[in-house]
């Protein structure tokens, strides 16, 4: 455990980037989203949030930062003979560290939401209605899981970067693609849309953005170091 932390802060150098600069850009995007609302000033129903999903932003900018840390951190460790299972166990525990720390801002932020009337617009940017749980502990959960499925996310792009280069992420872009494609035909020819539907409305929050993240970010950890161990700097 003592080497993972002493790798896990190598790779924290910079944590301005790793950490900082996903806050930074969530943000901006809150101050962007309260200065349009402000002009908008639309319509609304009675009763009835305007409701604005920028909260994905601070995800998709962390994973961007963990593809970063395998295509910049990881030829710099192993050239301080850092080997490949100690930083990729390092990084998912920096990973695991990051995705906890932003799940209790988001979920502060969304209590700041609550008490300032949504920012007086009555916004709502982190205190969504679908994600609403009962506890502190799942509500954090909840905005927690999709921080590390993406990070994980991150982690194996960067080290198929990597391994395969650039070759190699249009492939696995393309694969995914092609995949999703596949998956939506085989619903449309089987009529199987209202069960997907009932699946996404019927099971429980905590169970879709805790529970599946986490075991789908479960498998990437494993991908990123079985494909790190032919990765070369």
């Amino acid at each position: 455990m003592t080497q993972l932390v002493k790798v896990a802060r190598i790779q924290l150098v910079n944590a301005r980037m790793v950490l900082g600069l996903p806050l930074l850009v969530l943000a901006c995007v809150l101050a962007a989203n309260i200065v349009i609302f402000m002009a908008i000033q639309a319509p609304e129903s009675p009763g009835e949030s305007p409701v604005t999903g920028a909260l994905v932003s601070i995800y998709i900018v962390t994973l961007v930062t963990h593809v970063q840390t395998m295509t910049q951190m990881f030829p710099f460790a192993l050239g301080l003979s850092i080997t490949r299972r100690d930083f990729v166990a390092s990084a998912g525990l920096v990973v695991v560290g990051q995705a906890l720390l932003y799940g209790v801002v988001i979920w502060v932020m969304s209590l700041l939401e609550g008490a300032t009337g949504g920012w007086g617009l009555d916004l709502a940017m982190f205190d969504l209605p679908f994600l609403e749980q009962s506890n502190v502990v799942t509500q954090i959960l909840v905005y927690t899981g999709p921080f590390l499925l993406l990070s994980f996310a991150g982690l194996w792009t960067g080290i198929v970067y990597q391994r395969w280069g650039q070759p190699g992420v249009w492939v696995l872009a393309l694969s995914i693609g092609a995949a999703l494609v596949g998956l939506l035909a085989l619903i449309g020819w089987q009529d199987w849309w209202q069960q997907v539907f009932d699946f996404f409305a019927e099971t429980p929050t905590l169970l879709l953005f805790a529970a599946y993240p986490a075991l789908i970010a479960a498998v990437l950890a494993v991908a990123t170091y079985a494909t790190s161990r032919r990765a070369v700097p």
